[in-house]
């Protein structure tokens, strides 16, 4: 244990890219496919995660995090936690990487990836909803992937938080703006973006045109939901890995058991999206891809924090 590599937000200064990650990502899903697994934790409200991934050529890794809803009141990061990463061959720990890190440029790539294949490469207006930090390197990552992307509106229950977020994001050069009628903007948006701790929808199929790529970030358990059943009966619906979201969020688990969508309305995932056997069929169709970040990605992207640690 002697010789492994601790990793945290501040040794990666300067090191990464949007563009560069989320090509890894890509990568990674030309290889063979993950063998992975979840254990989930909860106790009211607060859960700790779990996640394992074990990828040929690319390695081993224990992602555990935990998620604390009050830690805000109490000055702390809702989410705390490391990842392990390991050899694959020889089964020694390489390196221990902070999980806020990973999970940073995981959920953002992994969402930037899913836009690439299915939002319209030309989108100028994106929505986000939600204004934490996942909505922040949302905003980054879009701006990076889609050069003509020149309208970013931010919307937020507590507009105070979304107003303090554009003002970060103004302050990097975003064209960032506050969201004042959630439903308006949704209907002019080219890409809509969510990542809410919601457990009922917040967006509304009625709000969304023809043509709009929808991004589900926030939810990731059984009791948590961003979109209504009218978004997700009217678009093709893709998934970064059938694996980890069909049987565990409920942003597909309530539609499924209610019978409003089928498994076969699963069209695709970034395995399928990569090998160009799924995909947006013309510009009118709505996509939604659901983002649930499974311990796959977690991997691709250590392996790409580590390899641009060492140079």
């Amino acid at each position: 244990m002697s010789g492994i590599v601790q990793i945290g937000a501040a040794d990666m200064e300067g090191r990464l890219s949007w563009e560069g990650m989320v090509e890894a990502l890509r990568e990674g899903h030309l290889g063979a496919a993950a063998k992975m697994d979840d254990l989930f934790l909860t106790s009211g409200k607060d859960t700790m995660l779990n996640r394992a991934a074990w990828i040929p050529g690319l390695g081993i890794c224990l992602k555990s995090v935990t998620i604390m809803e009050a830690n805000r009141a109490r000055g702390l990061p809702s989410v705390q936690g490391a990842l392990l990463l390991f050899d694959e061959e020889t089964g020694t720990p390489e390196a221990i990487i902070d999980s806020h890190l990973v999970t940073r440029w995981k959920t953002a790539a992994d969402s930037g990836l899913g836009a690439k294949f299915l939002a319209l490469p030309d989108s100028k207006k994106l929505l986000i909803v939600g204004a934490g930090e996942v909505a922040s390197s949302l905003a980054e990552v879009y701006a990076a992937l889609f050069p003509e992307m020149t309208r970013i509106a931010i919307w937020n229950r507590t507009r105070a938080t979304a107003v303090a977020l554009v003002e970060r994001l103004v302050q990097q050069g975003l064209p960032a703006h506050v969201c004042g009628d959630l439903e308006v903007e949704a209907g002019e948006a080219d890409v809509i973006a969510c990542a809410t701790m919601a457990r009922e929808p917040v967006l509304h199929g009625d709000w969304v045109r023809p043509g709009t790529h929808v991004d589900l970030v926030g939810a990731f358990r059984p009791d948590m939901r961003e979109a209504d059943n009218a978004l997700m009966r009217k678009a093709r619906i893709f998934v970064d890995s059938r694996e980890t979201t069909l049987p565990h969020i409920g942003e597909l688990m309530t539609p499924l058991s209610e019978g409003v969508i089928t498994p076969d309305d699963i069209r695709g995932d970034l395995y399928e999206l990569t090998a160009g056997k799924a995909g947006r069929r013309n510009a009118e169709e709505i996509t939604v891809f659901k983002n649930g970040g499974g311990a796959h990605l977690d991997l691709m992207t250590a392996r790409a924090i580590l390899k641009a640690f060492q140079g």
